[in-house]
């Protein structure tokens, strides 16, 4: 049984997103990815200026003048939700936990998939798989996705993205979209990540809390300390000090940097979401960039 709170939270989750998808992503989703291919529609006369290599021969020969195949896009495509659910997803310093923010960045683009008729799956991973759900549609689909991010009880603490990846390669046959939604906290990803954009069409949706960025400003907190969630490590800071500070704000941004200059290399879009911040906004933006790349590809 699901706790009451737990069904209210994914109810309005669920409203959130119906009503951002309304009224802003619909459109834009539909625009920015392509379909699978091309399918067959059908026959017609030749007419002046229509390509000579669309000529279907045999049509052309039983009824004795020229006739071209029509193609229409095939557009139901198949998205897969690739979800980073390792200890560090359940941080989050103000309301909402990195966690949180990945379901509802997930229902959104789910919601905005089964509008326009597309496949939805979910993959949820750490060290380990943690659960696959293979691509569906509709409404009653994307709430069990939304429920298993929020309520799974997770076997692994830390993250395995090669392994995910193997995985993934091995249970989706045909090239997907694919979103992986993280925080990125995870070494020697390239490997993975390699063979992904070789296959799929992939947006890294990175997710991070503002203490992730930049340490505290208050000098008078003075020593405190740090738990990392996917080894129990614990380490002290003395924030009282300039150069504590410094150093962490250093390590921090290149790391970013070396990030997004990876992800850049490999050709994958990058939205970048904080716990802090409103993720409708970087979306948005996404969007819109990749519609007039593709206007201009």
């Amino acid at each position: 049984m699901i706790p009451k709170e737990m069904l209210k939270k994914i109810r309005q989750i669920e409203i959130s997103s119906r009503r951002l998808v309304n009224q802003l992503f619909a459109g834009e989703y539909c625009s920015v990815f392509k379909g699978q291919g091309l399918e067959f529609h059908e026959v017609r006369e030749y007419q002046p200026g229509d390509d000579i290599r669309a000529i279907d021969w045999n049509v052309t020969a039983r009824l004795g003048s020229p006739y071209v195949k029509r193609y229409v896009e095939e557009r139901q495509r198949t998205i897969i939700l690739m979800i980073d659910v390792s200890s560090s997803l359940d941080f989050g310093s103000l309301s909402k936990s990195k966690n949180e923010i990945a379901a509802e960045v997930a229902s959104l683009i789910a919601f905005s998939a089964i509008k326009n008729n597309d496949l939805v799956g979910l993959l949820l991973f750490s060290d380990r798989i943690e659960k696959f759900i293979p691509p569906k549609k509709g409404r009653i689909h994307v709430l069990r996705i939304i429920r298993d991010i929020l309520c799974l009880k997770k076997q692994g603490c830390k993250t395995d993205i090669v392994q995910a990846v193997r995985y993934l390669n091995r249970v989706v046959q045909k090239r997907a979209i694919l979103f992986l939604i993280s925080d990125f906290l995870m070494d020697n990803y390239e490997k993975g990540l390699n063979s992904i954009c070789r296959r799929h069409d992939f947006i890294s949706i990175i997710i991070k809390d503002r203490f992730e960025k930049k340490l505290p400003e208050s000098s008078r907190i003075g020593l405190i300390f740090f738990e990392d969630t996917e080894s129990g490590k614990i380490l002290p800071f003395d924030l009282s000090q300039a150069r504590v500070k410094d150093r962490y704000l250093m390590l921090a941004q290149e790391d970013i940097a070396r990030r997004k200059k990876y992800l850049s290399k490999i050709k994958a879009d990058i939205v970048e979401i904080s716990t802090d911040g409103d993720y409708i906004k970087p979306l948005s933006l996404f969007f819109r960039k990749r519609e007039r790349r593709m206007q201009y590809a």
